[in-house]
């Protein structure tokens, strides 16, 4: 389907429950170099996000970023994080209009994909009465931190991504085929998210304390971008402080891209979880909040 960004057409895949309405919406969002296709990964049957989260009663909306999919020849090289939120935010007032969304969104993103969820959620504005299904309803984060772990000399550049084993791991953690398949998922990554990422630990400090809903992060066993030591991670926590509830989550048998790996079910289970837990305090919070 497309989107209506302000003006920009975004591409994106959608999956919705048969025959009932949903209990929420889930929008994905995928990281740098790859596509919307991310999330509905074909090597094995249990790894798309998409048709786990229809038979589960959910909408999932995976959106193409600007930059990428529909929008590539229009923005050659992308957007930075300010004016994709701003675009991002447009495609889903567009969205919510056209679709039930049930209790709200929930944003689950992947790696520079979280970067963008972030940014949206620290400019988020209440919905109107008449925008119930636009309330964002928590963050749902995996391969992201706020610190680095690669050097600033392997981070992505004009030469490509960042080196194959930083984002893959071992190649065990992925099914028969994922890289024939991912062939149709993988995409250029526009220059002026490549410019932006050495920025971005100054990005989230200046982002973090305007976080206002529940946060998931989930770190892959053999993620290598970021750090995850309990050092790293208490300084995360600290930062996110206006945040109702932040998870940090570790995912075992699995690689940075964990919805292309053996582990995408498991880890979609549990950001799905992580949803009903922010519709249970939604329902529980006291008046007036």
């Amino acid at each position: 389907m497309t989107l209506d960004a302000g003006g920009l057409t975004l591409s994106a895949l959608l999956a919705e429950p048969v025959d009932r309405a949903p209990r929420a919406a889930v929008v994905a969002l995928h990281g740098g170099g790859m596509s919307a296709g991310y999330f509905d990964a074909r090597a094995h049957p249990d790894q798309s996000l998409l048709g786990l989260g229809a038979r589960l009663d959910y909408t999932v909306l995976a959106v193409d970023r600007p930059g990428y999919g529909d929008s590539a020849g229009v923005l050659p090289e992308g957007l930075g994080l300010d004016e994709q939120s701003a675009r991002l935010n447009a495609a889903l007032d567009d969205f919510t209009r056209r679709h039930d969304t049930g209790a709200g969104l929930l944003l689950l993103a992947h790696s520079y994909g979280g970067k963008l969820a972030l940014t949206a959620a620290a400019h988020d504005r209440e919905p109107g009465p008449e925008q119930q299904g636009r309330r964002l309803l928590g963050l749902d984060v995996s391969g992201l931190g706020h610190r680095y772990a690669a050097p600033p000399e392997e981070l992505p550049d004009d030469r490509g991504h960042g080196h194959w084993t930083r984002n893959w791991g071992k190649l065990r953690l992925y099914p028969p085929g994922t890289f024939r398949e991912s062939d149709n998922l993988v995409a250029p990554m526009p220059v002026r998210e490549r410019a932006e990422a050495p920025h971005w630990p100054d990005r989230f400090a200046s982002l973090a304390a305007r976080i206002r809903v529940p946060v998931r992060l989930t770190f892959a066993e053999h993620e290598t971008w970021w750090r995850h030591d309990d050092t790293a991670l208490s300084d995360l926590r600290n930062r996110l402080a206006a945040a109702p509830r932040v998870v940090v989550d570790r995912m075992p048998g699995a690689g940075h891209n964990i919805s292309l790996g053996w582990a995408a079910r498991s880890y979609h289970l549990r950001a799905l979880g992580f949803l009903e837990e922010c519709l249970a305090l939604r329902e529980c919070a006291p008046t007036g909040r």
